[in-house]
C-alpha cells in the first residue's frame, strides 16, 4: 500500500507522468521557510540567484529541511521506492509581474541518468496558480523517450542554458497548480513549461530531484548526491553530507564542490558508459 498517495495516484503517475499537488507542509512550516528565505535575500540585498538557488539544501536549514521532510519523502516513495538519493534541486522564483518562462522540456535529456527514473517534487512557499506561471505539462509525453533539445537562452527564461524542444509551442498544457505546503510530483521525460507570474505575489517553489539510489549517472565526470531515506547499496555517486551549519564556511564549501562537479557533468555532455 502506499505511504500517502492513493494507488489512483500513483497509477497516474505513471500512466501520465505526473501526480497533481498533495499536501506536505504546515502553515507554519511554510511561513518560517519562506521567511528563512527572505532574510537570506534582505541580508544579500537581492533575489536568490545563482549558485544559491541550486542544491541549496546544501546551504540553507529550510531547504535542508524540506527535501528530508517526512511527508515530502513518502510521496516520493511512493513512486520510486524506498532507497532515495537528492540528486539536485532549483529554488524557482518568480516576481510578482514578472514575465519569466521555460520553455517546453525534459528534465531527463540533460540530467545524465540511467534508468530515467528521476521524480522532480515541486514543493511550493506560496501560491503556485495559473495566474502566477504554475507548471503547465504534457500527459503521456514521458512515453516519448528523450527528445531532442535546442539551447534557446533569454533574459527572461529562467533555464540558464535556455534548452526546450522545438514544435510544441502551439500546445497550452495542462496546468498543475500547487499551493504553497502541497508538493506535485513530475516524471523527468515528461514535458512541461512555464509562463509568466501576472499575480500579486511572488511565486516561489523548491524542484527537488530525487532518485532510486540504483539509478546511476553516464556522463564523462562523477556527480554527488545526498542521501535523504533508506539504504544506498550501489555508491553511483560520490555522497554530499547532511548540512549541519546553515551558511558556515563548511557549507558553503561543499555546496560549491557538489554544483561544480553538477556543473562539469552539463558540461561535458553525454558519454554512454
Amino acid at each position: 500500500m502506499p505511504r500517502r498517495l492513493t494507488e489512483a495516484q500513483v497509477r497516474h503517475y505513471h500512466e501520465q507522468g505526473y501526480c497533481e499537488a498533495v499536501p506536505v507542509l504546515t502553515p507554519a512550516e511554510v511561513a518560517r521557510f519562506r521567511a528563512e528565505l527572505e532574510a537570506y535575500e534582505a541580508q544579500v540585498g537581492h533575489p536568490l540567484g545563482w549558485p544559491e538557488k541550486s542544491k541549496s539544501y546544501l546551504l540553507f536549514d529550510w531547504a535542508d529541511k524540506i527535501v528530508h521532510h517526512p511527508k515530502v519523502l513518502d510521496v516520493v516513495e511512493d513512486v520510486i521506492g524506498p532507497d532515495i538519493l537528492v540528486y539536485h534541486s532549483t529554488t524557482w522564483i518568480k516576481e510578482a509581474g514578472s514575465s519569466s518562462y521555460t520553455l517546453w522540456h525534459q528534465d531527463g535529456p540533460y540530467f545524465y541518468l540511467d534508468p530515467p527514473l528521476h521524480v522532480t517534487a515541486w514543493v511550493a512557499l506560496s501560491d503556485a496558480t495559473v495566474e502566477a506561471g504554475c507548471v503547465h505539462v504534457l500527459p503521456s509525453s514521458h512515453k516519448l523517450g528523450p527528445l531532442e533539445h535546442v539551447d534557446l537562452p533569454g533574459p527572461d527564461n529562467m533555464i540558464k542554458r535556455g534548452q526546450g524542444v522545438p514544435g510544441y509551442d502551439h500546445e497550452p498544457g495542462v496546468p498543475l497548480p500547487v499551493m504553497a505546503g502541497e508538493v506535485s510530483l513530475h516524471h523527468t521525460n515528461l514535458l512541461h513549461t512555464s509562463r509568466g507570474n501576472a499575480s500579486k505575489d511572488r511565486r516561489i517553489g523548491l524542484g527537488i530531484s530525487y532518485i532510486p539510489t540504483s539509478v546511476r549517472p553516464t556522463g564523462r565526470s562523477k556527480p554527488s548526491a545526498l542521501l535523504v531515506r533508506g539504504v544506498n547499496r550501489f555508491n553511483h555517486f560520490l555522497l554530499e553530507q547532511r548540512l549541519q551549519k546553515a551558511m558556515s564556511e563548511e557549507a558553503f564549501a561543499a555546496h560549491a564542490e557538489a554544483n561544480a562537479r553538477f556543473r562539469a557533468l552539463q558540461d561535458s555532455g553525454f558519454a554512454a558508459a
